[in-house]
């Protein structure tokens, strides 16, 4: 074969490359285009086209890491697996339940904060992560987050610190008979561990929009869950609890602190400055219009977080005990904190400040749930809780509109946690801390905490800020202005919580089917 034949096929191969690029942009850009005049059945193909494309890369990615490339490991003689526990099985499917539930608590409790023409739609902002984060865990979240090939002292080397490898998409080899390879939990099925990680990702989403409500389109909001889930949760979940660098430096952060609460205060921070504030925020009072949901939301996420932090200790035991007793303290010392500093400074406590005040403590202690003592889930609980109100009070002064406080309380408060984690953390309660804290005369652990918080602070600004504008290319990230007066409820979701204009409701399914 001669020189010059080679150099042609070398030639076309570039060619036929961009030609596929450009066939696969086309056909993503017909489907962002919404004002298409294509005809409906071209456009339905195009569309399942583009949302398959991507599903069987995917598929062969995992073929290739996962079954394809094991065929040596796998006729290797297979070491003795570990017991598993059928109690430990049976508290962690309960934890799982428990954390699934604290979704519709948030829905609830954010949705009693809004106005009553946008109540499904905030409240949809946290229910769609049970649909869509629960499919993307399945699909590729979950292999990104927590699996690795072979460790080193305990934790992954090279690119592998950074983020997962592919071997477990489509729970490849995740079995529902045996524990996970690396070690995350020993005594239950790998499946188990798998299911109890995904809700953590799912409410962490909805944490987000406390931020957005009332002004973001749901279709950017769908898209930014997406992105966000893999590009920002899915590091972060692996550098503190996938054997990532975080971790194999002596960072502790045993429920989300730095995870769920940092992440997702942060990137609602961040969100809420670029979509802008509401076009009525600070020309007329915006009052909660269901007080009693926000109090029955509060409810349901303290009961659920029994098995976000208890449960984090991945066993029914003594450390389950633990992260159980700190927690209901952290929480109660919060509750009372609030109302006590909301008596004295503003002449009555109020129950929207009682329930602020339990989820501030509940927030606070998270990352320390399973390291410290009673009296310190006490303190911390009092502190996140103090801090979290004056951070709600300055907010209002800066006239910020971080529409449900979700900064103030859960970015906050989960920076006030991770960093009294690194004050207060003992060997006395978990052998695991291998560095005690600030108050036990230790420096490493607070150090190394502190670098975590820095780390999630600027993964999530800087993530959510090229996030929110990649999509503000292809879409509108706000409602219209007419929109945003008459509700986000009949214009997104064709539909209204209370039947209050019935009317508008039909008049508006009339113009859908015209």
């Amino acid at each position: 074969m001669s020189k010059y034949t080679d150099r042609k096929k070398r030639e076309r191969k570039p060619g036929n490359l961009f030609v596929a690029l450009s066939s696969v942009w086309q056909v993503c850009s017909s489907v962002a285009d919404v004002r298409t005049t294509k005809p409906l059945k071209q456009v339905w193909v195009q569309r399942i086209f583009a949302f398959c494309l991507p599903l069987g890369l995917l598929a062969i990615a995992g073929l290739l890491s996962g079954p394809l490339a094991q065929t040596a490991i796998a006729q290797a003689p297979a070491a003795e697996a570990p017991k598993l526990d059928t109690g430990d099985t049976a508290w962690m499917l309960m934890s799982a339940a428990l954390v699934l539930f604290m979704t519709p608590g948030l829905a609830f409790f954010y949705g009693g904060l809004v106005r009553s023409r946008n109540v499904l739609n905030t409240m949809m902002m946290s229910l769609i992560g049970m649909g869509l984060v629960a499919v993307i865990w399945v699909l590729w979240g979950y292999s990104l987050s927590f699996s690795v090939g072979e460790l080193k002292d305990g934790f992954a080397q090279g690119f592998e610190s950074i983020v997962g490898n592919l071997n477990w998409v489509f729970l490849n080899t995740v079995a529902h008979d045996a524990p996970d390879p690396v070690g995350y939990g020993a005594t239950i099925p790998h499946q188990v561990f798998m299911i109890y990680q995904m809700m953590f990702a799912i409410i962490t989403v909805g944490l987000v929009s406390g931020a957005i409500v009332e002004r973001m389109s749901f279709k950017a909001f769908f898209w930014f869950v997406i992105l966000w889930i893999t590009f920002i949760y899915c590091p972060l979940a692996h550098w503190v609890w996938g054997k990532g660098w975080l971790a194999s430096r002596g960072g502790l952060d045993f429920a989300g602190g730095l995870v769920v609460h940092i992440s997702s205060g942060v990137s609602a921070l961040v969100a809420a400055w670029m979509l802008g504030p509401r076009k009525d925020w600070t020309i007329k009072p915006i009052l909660p219009h269901n007080v009693p949901f926000v109090l029955l939301g509060v409810g349901m996420l303290w009961f659920g977080w029994f098995g976000f932090n208890a449960g984090s200790a991945i066993a029914a035991g003594s450390l389950a005990t633990v992260a159980f007793v700190a927690t209901t303290l952290s929480a109660s010392a919060g509750g009372l904190a609030w109302v006590v500093i909301e008596w004295i400074t503003k002449g009555k406590p109020t129950a929207i400040g009682i329930g602020s005040g339990f989820v501030a403590g509940l927030v606070g202690i998270t990352p320390a749930a399973g390291f410290v003592t009673p009296m310190a889930s006490l303190v911390i609980g009092a502190v996140t809780a103090i801090a979290c109100f004056y951070a709600v009070n300055i907010k209002a002064k800066l006239q910020f509109d971080d529409s449900l406080d979700t900064f103030p309380i859960h970015g906050v408060g989960g920076t006030i946690g991770a960093i009294l984690t690194g004050v207060f953390a003992t060997k006395a309660v978990n052998s695991a801390v291998t560095h005690q804290g600030l108050a036990f005369g230790e420096f490493h652990l607070f150090l190394e905490n502190i670098l975590g918080v820095i780390v999630a602070y600027i993964v999530a600004a800087l993530g959510t800020f090229v996030i929110l504008k990649l999509l503000s290319l292809f879409m509108e990230l706000r409602v219209a202005s007419d929109i945003e007066d008459e509700g986000l409820d009949l214009h997104e979701h064709g539909e209204e919580a209370y039947g209050e204009n019935l009317a508008g409701e039909l008049s508006f399914a009339k113009k859908l089917t015209d």
